[in-house]
């Protein structure tokens, strides 16, 4: 079989540029693996159901005004763990519970130092 030369020199060509358009994909092209979108999607998630749930936490807080001081008592460390022990979110399921407890936290007491 008789192939003309510039085959060769073409079919590298086609294989650089793939290679090439690849590598550009992935560095500066914002292209992800599918593991990596599920990391990006399951973290998304968790994002979203805490911004959901935090409004609700803080309004739970309001509502017993003389646990908001012992909050702002505790060490920012074991916060968290004040907000679950309040019930605060215990409407929230416990996949979630420690991020939102975290959040709602950090929101009761920087609304209570802006408050005065």
């Amino acid at each position: 079989m008789n192939v003309p030369q510039w085959v060769k020199p073409g079919a590298w060509g086609v294989v650089g540029g793939a290679v090439a358009a690849i590598a550009i994909g992935f560095v500066f092209g914002g292209w992800v693996t599918g593991a990596t979108a599920s990391k990006m999607e399951a973290a998304s998630a968790e994002a979203a159901v805490v911004q959901a749930f935090t409004p609700l936490c803080v309004a739970n807080a309001q509502e017993q005004p003389e646990q908001i001081v012992r909050l702002k008592s505790e060490k920012s460390w074991e916060q968290d763990d004040f907000v679950v022990e309040a019930g605060w979110v215990a409407a929230v399921n416990e996949e979630f519970r420690g991020d939102v407890a975290k959040a709602c936290a950090k929101a009761v007491v920087k609304a209570m130092e802006a408050g005065g």
